[in-house]
């Protein structure tokens, strides 16, 4: 029988667990999957807590891969057999299989394995739209401020970041994680337990800030990402790890430097079928050839997701984190 994980209210790990379920024959458009391996991603955290809105009980995870075994009327973009990933879509990727809507699922590159897939499609596609979309003004030979660089997103966001020609500031807590990001292509490294992270951009900038600054961790690191920026800078609030961003004042914005601030959320940069090929495109072609480099830093059972999530939350984990399978 399928098995999915399942939480009944919001709150800590603790409330995960690990069910029995049924699952049914795919409607219209819609899809039968087995999963090989899920995606463990800190946005799934939001989820739980109830930070994001959600009406439990109900599953969780939006990032899986694996085999189509059935399809249901009017399916065109895959047949059963096809191996694909996926994310978005309704919460339930933490599961062995499951029903849901055909629309997002990506056909996997045969180089592309499923733990690979399930580590790095979110992710790396969170990663593709951070650099490629949030700043229209960021262009090759730009200077990035990226927070949480050694992370699942960071990692890869190096890596996007350096095929699109952009120079590279990196922040991490560790010596280990420092050498991950330097490992991806990361230019330089600010440790920001113990540095001014502001005061260092302006040192590594010649006193001009960077053009761009991608925050994931959000109220720890607001005031030093604002103060990062050179004039007309972009502040691109991607995560709220240490918890919310304050609110703005706009006038502080203009006083910064005319300096922009916006909080992107993935599923307005996915809603257009031409830029969400687009963007696919240039993360699996990338990947394909070896230009891109996964690193999957912890493996779990679906019955050890209180311990991923506790994991998630410590910031114990370098790279991606997954779920895998048994065949």
């Amino acid at each position: 029988m399928a098995q999915a994980v399942r939480f009944h209210q919001t709150g800590g790990p603790e409330v995960l667990a690990l069910e029995h379920v049924s699952v049914g024959e795919p409607g219209p458009g819609e899809v039968r999957l087995r999963h090989h391996a899920v995606g463990c991603n800190f946005a799934d955290t939001y989820f739980r807590t109830g930070y994001y809105p959600v009406q439990p009980p109900c599953g969780i995870g939006v990032e899986a891969a694996g085999e189509v075994v059935a399809v249901g009327e009017g399916v065109t973009n895959v047949s059963p057999g096809d191996r694909v990933s996926y994310n978005g879509g309704p919460l339930g990727a933490y599961s062995t299989e499951r029903v849901m809507p055909a629309a997002p699922l990506l056909k996997l590159p045969d180089s592309v394995s499923y733990e690979t897939a399930a580590a790095s499609t979110m992710r790396g596609l969170t990663a593709v739209y951070w650099m490629m979309k949030t700043d229209p003004r960021l262009k090759a030979g730009d200077t990035i401020l990226l927070h949480a660089a050694a992370g699942g997103v960071g990692l890869l966001a190096v890596q996007v970041a350096k095929l699109l020609g952009l120079h590279v500031i990196g922040t991490v807590s560790s010596e280990e994680k420092a050498a991950s990001a330097r490992a991806m292509g990361c230019d330089d490294i600010i440790f920001y337990r113990r540095e001014d992270v502001a005061a260092r951009v302006k040192e590594l900038t010649g006193g001009e800030g960077v053009q761009t600054v991608f925050d994931s961790v959000g109220a720890d690191t607001f005031e030093g990402s604002l103060k990062s920026l050179r004039r007309r800078g972009v502040l691109v609030g991607c995560g709220t790890a240490s918890g919310p961003f304050p609110p703005i004042d706009a006038l502080r914005l203009a006083m910064q430097g005319s300096v922009y601030f916006t909080r992107p959320a993935f599923v307005d940069y996915f809603a257009d079928p031409v830029e969400r090929a687009e963007m696919a495109g240039f993360w699996f072609e990338h990947l394909a050839a070896g230009r891109i480099r996964v690193e999957i830093g912890a493996r779990y059972g679906l019955d050890q997701c209180i311990q991923a999530h506790r994991d998630l939350e410590a910031g114990k984990t370098i790279g991606s984190s997954v779920f895998v399978l048994e065949d």
